[in-house]
């Protein structure tokens, strides 16, 4: 082991001698014994030239803490006195140290006596309040504020010590000392805010002011874990490392709003004290004074005012004892915020006349963090006590101000108004979803017209801007190159304001939809359509929000509002829902016909219907039974429910499958295809036909018994078994639909059937691909191009559809997977170059889905098939790169080897999973098939062409440990019986695994090092061999010793633990491993220990250090066992001894 290079012993010995003159002149004094003769030896410490290394080694190695106060100060003085003197280097070194040691020390101060702590806190305070004057005062709040975020779980320096120990330095801050440096820093603005006032020009105390505030927000910004759960008698069980913002609203949200929730110890602090009532009145005060001047909103002071003042409208939890003080505490806030944001007309037009937005801009933030923390209701009535009218309908005419700017600027850069838009957005979405603060709660009936106009206004703008756009011959037109899931985030927004007041919103869709419709028609070859086809284009999108939610991967329920709503209506084709989606599918039919196609649908149209199509049918499509009847909690009385519950039948059962849900089902399949054939080239269309619409059918097995019956569903079928029309696809939408069609198969009446169906959908495909690879010419007619297209498209599909497996299909793709095996090794000779990686593809997804279900006789052809495939790229060096060329890892050669490589890592570890999950009835070994011996001839094969240049590559390299670290895990005995050359191989990827950079990749290597010791241990111990020669050394071609792997990661893993920086969520697992390393290897255990010691000239630290070696293999009752709970009594003696000795080991 290597760590810092020692001082050599002369330097070392007058150190010492220096150190211990300090602590005898230190103790003399508080003796007062010889106090003279004391305070000259001190003096002459303070007084010698350039006394850094002393006083360095004494703060890092006494133990009188006097001797290591003197020292510091002497480092002050020499600073100041020799500053010019000092070299840059000197000045670097000297700055770096006395930080470091800052920051340690505050943290490991945790183990300081009472008394030492008290002193060194009155000393801080003593400079926070000003007693030593304003730029102490500056100097200690910076100091506070740097402590505070050395202590953040965010911004903390790991310091190479355990989790556990970081806990408790967080709980003694939180609980001990936060509320105090609140309170300093309180009291510092408090005693500079009249100077301030009074002051008509810049003075010192205005820097105080600024630091103070912005301590106190750093403070409210903290993640409070101990204090707020101790005020519930619960106990504390938190991710040290987590960053401590938490969202309670789980939404498209494009601003932050972090709770502030610190317990009811905080309440005098906060809330009682009138803490609030001098933020306001300071920030009033200056705002008044300085009214004339537009620069001042945004000086420092200002800034960090409002930012505590809108942090506090984030304060919530058991701080209150009740909601009436919460509400008393926000209703006082927007008081003093009113004035920031209304009238919403008069600040909008000050801001475009070019005074500042930042105070606008916090104003809405402040109403964002009063809505997050509050219900709807209690929310608009804060407002309501101290104005006329309530706070949503300013926010709303607030939003309305910024939607006419908006309009009225017409401009893509992002403005102010982009901004207010975005938060105000915001602020309605935390008061229109349930959360847990208030679910299912009522919205005021004023609130519901606010939000009518308010959506009325959006549609308004959304229709002018997609207006504003159809002539825009500017390529870059953010709206124009807007995706749809990027307008996502904002039409989401738009869909909780349009169900707040769905009455209004959906027959104002209805109307504007249906007039653009007609207005087609009756333009139709007269009129350029452009204009209308941009503006259906953005009412399909907002419809489609509005009308259904995305579901996320589950299947998404009508939209409460939708469910609540509409209760009266009688007869089902008048529903309002039912009239705008009936209109929408009317529309969307048009495509089919070939002219109007050519002139009106546009692929930008068509990415709309299918979207829209896509969101639509997992909602409102054949929705079974079992649905309709579920449970609507809308939070209304019996008789209200029976009648939602009504509306909620009716609506569904018009498109069920007894009513209209199969014709809107065939128009749906017809357009589909539609776009496959007549839109050649469109990749993003075609994606959101393959990926979103039809993957969107058939995972609902209700739309699926109906979807094969069609005859459209089955031209498709046909089309894409004996066409070549669909050829034209993008590779990956090929491998889509053969997923969707044979997913479909789920909807057949037995798995008979189901089976019989895939047989008939890919027999074509693989007879063509055993045709093919059995002609005798067929190295000649295989490099033409359209060969090369069939066979890369038919790949695909065979590998789309063993992802479609199923159960009930599980057979068909087994045969058909099983047809090809011959067909696939002799394309992989012909092909060497071009489908490698494709074909590779396709036996990867395919073993992986096949091999649980085999029994023992079809798993033996498969395991033969893998290592005919493996020989076969071995003997050929198919991938492999020559030395010379290693030297670029951009090279198109080593990016296709990493792909190849990865693809049979991915196949050996699909292999294993046979010996985790089995469903078949027999054991493989009736076969005299062993997964053990095929992964390991698969890792004789592909360990020798990995090399450390292509494990730079992160999947790769996470691939290959993953695939190691499990055959370890489960084959321990097979890597006694490799050769010495793979056997070498693994052990260089472990030493660059350790070392790097990601920490799930060390923690993979270390399970690793565990599996091989403790296995070796447990060998050994019954009188096996073990490893063998691996564990022992072995001479290499050279005739050179090679040390055992277990002594040489013995040695290399004590110098990571001791010397290195690694992450602290290693020491667990780290000491898993170490602890079967030591017991295979005490000898050199003892004797790297031994090493380790007789480094250390100070006897003290070397003494510090045997005792603790000695604690970590004896402490706690640790037995020679390899079970769970010695395993558990090691990882507490590790993280004892890092603590201990890393800290000095490393500063040595």
């Amino acid at each position: 082991m290597q760590g810092p290079s020692d001082r050599g012993p002369a330097d070392l010995a007058q150190l010492q001698a220096t150190m211990h003159a300090i602590e005898i002149a230190c103790s003399s004094i508080q003796m007062h014994v010889n106090p003279a003769a004391a305070e000259a030896t001190i003096l002459s410490l303070c007084q010698s030239p350039q006394p850094y290394q002393a006083c360095q080694f004494i703060l890092e190695n006494s133990q009188v803490a006097n001797a290591r106060f003197q020292a510091a100060a002497a480092i002050r003085n020499a600073a100041i006195r020799e500053w010019a003197l000092l070299t840059p280097d000197d000045k670097r070194s000297l700055i770096s140290f006395c930080l470091c040691f800052a920051m340690q020390h505050a943290r490991v101060g945790l183990d300081f006596a009472a008394a030492e702590k008290e002193a060194f806190l009155y000393e801080v305070k003593q400079a926070v309040v000003g007693i030593h004057g304003v730029d102490v005062q500056f100097m200690g709040i910076n100091f506070l504020e740097s402590l505070v975020s050395e202590f953040s779980p965010s911004t903390l320096t790991a310091m190479g010590l355990p989790r556990e120990f970081h806990e408790q330095c967080l709980k003694s801050l939180e609980l001990e000392y936060l509320k105090t440096f609140y309170c300093w820093a309180q009291d510092a603005a408090a005693s500079v805010t009249s100077r301030i006032i009074e002051s008509h020009s810049a003075v010192p105390e205005l820097k105080v002011c600024t630091a103070a505030l912005r301590l106190m927000l750093q403070i409210l910004n903290w993640d409070f874990r101990y204090s707020k759960n101790m005020a519930k008698g619960a106990k504390p069980s938190m991710d040290v490392f987590n960053n401590g913002i938490s969202h309670d609203i789980a939404s498209p949200k494009r601003s932050d709003c972090i709770l502030v929730q610190p317990g009811p110890s905080w309440r005098d602090v906060l809330v009682l004290g009138g803490h609030i009532g001098w933020l306001l009145g300071l920030y009033g005060a200056l705002r008044q004074k300085f009214s004339c001047d537009g620069y001042w909103l945004d000086c420092p002071v200002a800034v960090s005012a409002r930012k505590l003042i809108v942090q506090f409208c984030s304060l919530t939890g058991t701080i209150f004892p009740s909601a009436d003080m919460q509400e008393h505490h926000l209703i006082q806030l927007l008081s003093g915020i009113i004035p920031w944001i209304n009238p919403p007309d008069a600040v909008s037009q000050a801001i475009e006349c070019g005074k500042s937005e930042s105070e606008m801009l916090d104003g809405c933030r402040a109403l964002l963090s009063m809505a997050t923390v509050t219900t709807p209701t209690v929310f608009d009535r804060l407002l309501r006590s101290i104005s006329p009218f309530g706070t949503i309908t300013l926010l709303s005419t607030l939003m309305c101000e910024v939607i006419k700017v908006l309009m009225a600027n017409n401009t893509e850069e992002e403005t102010w108004s982009w901004i207010a838009r975005d938060i105000i957005l915001d602020t309605w979405t935390a008061l229109l979803i349930p959360n847990s603060i208030h679910e299912n709660a009522r919205f005021p009936s004023e609130g519901i017209n606010a939000a009518a106009n308010l959506f009325t206004l959006i549609v308004e703008a959304e229709l002018r801007a997609a207006s504003a756009s159809a002539f825009n011959d500017d390529e870059d037109s953010q709206y124009l190159q807007a995706s749809i899931s990027a307008m996502d985030e904002r039409l989401s927004s738009y869909a909780l304001i349009a169900r707040a007041a769905i009455d209004v919103a959906i027959p104002l869709l209805t109307r504007l939809f249906t007039e653009r419709f007609a207005r087609l028609h009756q333009g139709k070859g007269i009129a350029d359509p452009t204009e209308t086809l941009e503006e259906l284009y953005s009412l399909l999108l907002i419809a489609g929000h509005v009308l259904a939610d995305e579901g996320q991967g589950e299947t998404p329920l009508v939209p409460m509002a939708i469910q609540t709503h509409f209760v009266d209506i009688i007869e089902t084709d008048e529903h309002p829902v039912v009239v705008l989606s009936s209109t929408i599918i009317r529309f969307a039919e048009q495509s089919l016909d070939q002219e109007m196609r050519t002139s009106v649908f546009s692929p930008r149209l068509m990415e709309a219907v299918i979207w829209f199509f896509a969101r639509w049918s997992s909602t409102y499509l054949m929705v079974p039974e079992e649905r309709r009847e579920e449970n609507c909690d809308s939070g209304y009385d019996h008789e209200s429910w029976l009648r939602s519950q009504h509306s909620r039948k009716t609506l569904l059962g018009f498109f069920g499958q007894y009513n209209q849900g199969k014709p809107v089902l065939d128009v749906i399949v017809r357009i589909a295809m539609m776009t496959l054939i007549s839109y050649p080239g469109e990749k993003d269309l075609q994606a959101l036909t393959c990926y979103q619409l039809l993957h969107a059918l058939v995972r609902q097995k209700n739309v699926c018994i109906h979807l094969v019956a069609l005859d459209s569903w089955r031209e498709l079928a046909n089309a894409f078994a004996n066409g070549r029309t669909l050829f034209s696809l993008h590779s990956a939408h090929q491998r889509s639909l053969a997923q969707t069609l044979v997913l479909s198969a789920s909807g057949m009446r037995d798995p008979e059937a189901s089976n019989q169906y895939v047989r008939d959908l890919m027999s074509h495909m693989t007879a063509y691909l055993v045709e093919m690879s059995n002609k005798n010419d067929i190295k000649k007619f295989s490099q033409q191009p359209d060969i090369i297209l069939s066979v890369s498209c038919l790949l695909e599909r065979l590998r789309g559809a063993a992802r479609a497996l199923e159960p009930r299909t599980q057979m068909a793709i087994y045969e058909m997977g099983f047809s090809v095996m011959n067909s696939l090794l002799v394309l992989l000779e012909v092909y060497k170059h071009e489908f490698v990686y494709l074909l590779l593809k396709f036996v990867v997804d395919w073993v992986d889905v096949e091999i649980i279900y085999l029994e023992a006789k079809e798993t033996a052809i498969v395991v033969d098939f893998c290592k005919r495939l493996l020989q076969l790229y071995s003997s050929h060096n198919i991938g492999k790169i020559s030395i010379s060329l290693s030297s670029s890892l951009l090279s198109e050669a080593k990016t296709e080897m990493y792909k190849d490589l990865r693809a049979l890592l991915q196949l050996i570890s699909n292999l294993c999973s046979k010996d985790m999950v089995d469903f078949s009835s027999d054991s493989i070994e009736t076969q005299g098939t062993s997964i053990s011996q095929v992964v390991y001839f698969g890792l004789h094969i592909v360990t020798p062409l990995i090399s450390l240049d292509l494990l730079k590559y992160p999947k790769l390299c996470h691939d290959y440990f993953s695939l190691l670290s499990h055959m370890l895990e489960v084959y321990p005995e097979m890597v006694a019986q490799l050769n010495n050359e793979a056997f070498a191989q693994i052990l260089g990827t472990l030493d660059f695994g350790l070392r790097h950079q990601d920490t799930e990749i060390v923690s993979m290597c270390l399970k690793v090092l565990k599996a091989l010791a403790s296995y070796h241990y447990k060998e050994t111990s019954t009188g096996k061999i073990g490893l063998g020669s691996h564990a022992s050394g072995f001479k290499d071609s050279d005739g050179r010793f090679q040390e055992g792997i277990l002594s040489r990661f013995l040695r290399s893993l004590l110098q990571l633990l001791l010397f290195e920086d690694y992450s602290t969520d290693l020491v667990g697992i780290a000491g898993d491993a170490l602890l079967p390393l030591i017991l295979c290897e005490q000898s050199v255990y003892q004797r790297l220990g031994q090493e380790l010691a007789d480094s250390q000239a100070n006897p003290t630290l070397k003494s510090r250090l045997v005792n603790a070696l000695q604690s970590l293999t004896s402490s706690n009752q640790l037995s020679s066992t390899l079970d769970r709970l010695n395993y558990q009594k090691f990882r507490k003696n590790l993280h004892s001894f890092l603590i201990e000795v890393r800290g000095f080991l490393r500063t040595m």
